[in-house]
């Protein structure tokens, strides 16, 4: 039983929160593997006046973390026998290192949290802990990935000019000579390496993307959804309030309808003959005062 629901709990993968912190596992592993595991080589020729001397192959080995002011490589002099032995100029380990830090800790960080999604949900949402830490985490990894992404293409822009073939060439003193051929073989292939900075900015935005998914499981998300529902809930009870009102006022206003209805039949009502003599005989008299009043107001004067 206990099989079963172990497995069960392997479907809190497909939830947008887990789905993504396993994906940034996997991108981690991406990006620290194809920066941190590099190695390269570039090679140039020498072909001095005296072919006896010439070195058509010197190559020059490249690897992480960059410190190219220790990569050392000889090369002739294009006078008898002897070589002189050069370094290569630059030191890009801080930037290389730091991304592969940061890439380990975040291959780090995911897998545990994974772990934690799976096997220990319960634990993670008890006391509202586990998210908090959670999202601080999330949004600290989102900022270092961008730092560590931006601070490692501008160094792997460098690392290639400073192992650029022609860029060597002029650090060896027998190609100075005019009597000296030097040219340029090949030069470090550096895809793996281009390929690590594209992770690195994959790897920002999906921690970026992932600060909203890793809120909503904090206290302050759900203190924002507890409170606002609330403030809807009391104004759709206030307009249903105000139109039940209104329906009782309608009614009211119908039920006095009939009253109204049943006067004008009152007034449609046909009057009886003493009512109707009496009402002539009224309009006649005062007609007959309104007629004889001024006369005799007009005899007497």
């Amino acid at each position: 039983m206990d099989l079963f629901n172990q497995l069960g709990s392997f479907r809190i993968l497909k939830e947008p929160l887990a789905f993504l912190r396993a994906l940034e596992w996997l991108f981690a592993i991406f990006a620290f593997a194809t920066c941190g595991g590099y190695s390269g080589e570039l090679r140039v020729s020498v072909d001095c006046a005296n072919k006896t001397q010439s070195d058509l192959r010197v190559d020059i080995a490249i690897s992480y973390p960059f410190r190219l002011y220790q990569v050392n490589f000889d090369a002739p002099t294009c006078e008898g026998k002897r070589r002189e032995k050069l370094s290569l100029l630059g030191d890009f380990s801080s930037s290389a290192e730091f991304f592969v830090t940061i890439a380990v800790f975040a291959f780090l960080y995911s897998l545990a949290a994974t772990v934690v999604y799976i096997f220990y949900q319960n634990k993670y949402r008890e006391n509202n802990r586990g998210p908090l830490i959670d999202f601080i985490v999330t949004v600290v990894f989102s900022f270092l990935w961008l730092v560590s992404s931006s601070g490692w293409a501008k160094g792997l822009s460098d690392v290639k000019v400073a192992t650029d073939p022609d860029e060597v060439l002029l650090l060896i003193s027998a190609c100075k000579q005019q009597t000296t051929k030097c040219t340029s073989v090949r030069g470090p292939v550096m895809s793996s390496l281009n390929t690590s900075v594209v992770f690195g900015f994959l790897n920002f935005i999906l921690w970026a993307g992932n600060i909203w998914f890793v809120f909503k499981e904090t206290g302050w998300h759900a203190s924002g959804v507890q409170r606002y529902p609330h403030e809807t809930t009391e104004k759709q009870s206030s307009s249903y309030n105000q139109s039940l009102n209104q329906g009782v006022y309608s009614q009211d206003n119908y039920g006095q309808t009939p009253g109204f209805n049943q006067q004008q039949g009152g007034y449609g009502q046909q009057p009886s003959l003493g009512q109707t003599g009496g009402l002539g005989q009224q309009n006649y008299n005062q007609a007959q005062y309104n007629q004889t009043g001024p006369t005799a107001f007009g005899n007497q004067i």
